[in-house]
């Protein structure tokens, strides 16, 4: 400025998720990091995501579940500006950073990236070295100095979970890698540069089952350092890892007769999995919609 190996899934219909992390229940309240309210997301006419009022906490992790089209990528998204690069788009309401109004006309999109960073759903590496991908970053943030620069690579891929891995080949490829490395690539490159929060898309979608056990357990040791969130479309996935989950849905927008995405129930994760308040909440995690 956050396992063991998932088995081979069985039906969810009229099942429950177990919620593995059952200490989520008690995760003690941090300060708030962003602060949204009444957040809704244009895309020309179309409203795609409207009224989503929440709090996200520090050294949490936040998982975004629901139905595909339900807007979770879109308020993702919308944490770090994302949508000021897609003609068109456009965002109403307010999105506090630490107080902070993030769409306020004063502040830079391009600082608002460097301190909330984002790893997307499918890995995407530069095509240059493993050591040219970590040092991109601080390079562009006017580090130059080799010695500093060795520092954040070796760093950063510890905190990645890939130091040992590829401690020997650094001058190599980084498109040489296995997809799971890739992933742990693209999250030591966004922690390089000392965000605060990372904005994780689906990190896991493209990942083999001891790929994904990796990430979530990466995950779970870079939440003492950073703010976690996390949009996934696997329940179990959420209940393993998260502190707190936000389940969106869609509902008919009566000003075009279009489907647009909205938030349902936003609650600690063993609350959502385990007592939702809401029935739409009940009905999607046990496998009756979606």
């Amino acid at each position: 400025m956050a396992a063991a190996v998932e088995p081979t899934r069985p039906s969810l219909r009229g099942q429950r998720i177990i919620v593995e992390r059952k200490a989520a229940a008690q995760a003690p309240d941090t300060p708030v990091v962003f602060d949204c309210e009444n957040v809704e997301v244009y895309y020309g006419a179309f409203r795609a995501v409207r009224g989503v009022t929440l709090k996200i906490h520090a050294h949490q992790i936040t998982a975004f579940i629901g139905p595909s089209g339900c807007g979770k990528t879109t308020m993702l998204r919308s944490l770090n500006r994302m949508h000021d690069v897609i003609p068109g788009a456009r965002v109403a309401g307010r999105v506090f950073y630490h107080g902070v109004d993030l769409y306020a006309p004063e502040v830079s999109a391009t600082e608002v990236r460097r301190r909330i960073g984002m790893v997307f759903q499918k890995p995407n590496p530069f095509p240059k070295s493993i050591y040219d991908n970590i040092a991109f970053g601080p390079r562009v943030n006017g580090i130059r100095d080799r010695g500093e620069l060795d520092a954040i690579v070796e760093k950063s891929l510890r905190a990645g979970a890939l130091w040992d891995e590829v401690k020997d080949r650094l001058k190599h490829s980084a498109l040489g890698l296995s997809g799971g490395q890739q992933q742990r690539l693209c999250i030591a490159r966004t922690i390089a540069v000392e965000p605060e929060v990372v904005l994780m898309d689906e990190p896991c979608s493209a990942l083999d089952p001891i790929a994904t056990a990796r990430i979530e357990e990466l995950m779970r040791e870079l939440k003492s350092r950073f703010t976690i969130v996390i949009v996934t479309h696997n329940m179990q996935q959420a209940a393993r890892v998260s502190d707190r989950t936000a389940f969106f849905t869609t509902e008919l927008d009566t000003r075009n007769d279009r489907r647009t995405g909205t938030l349902v129930e936003y609650d600690a994760t063993s609350k959502i999995f385990s007592a939702p308040s809401d029935e739409r909440t009940e009905n999607y995690i046990t496998g009756r919609f979606g």
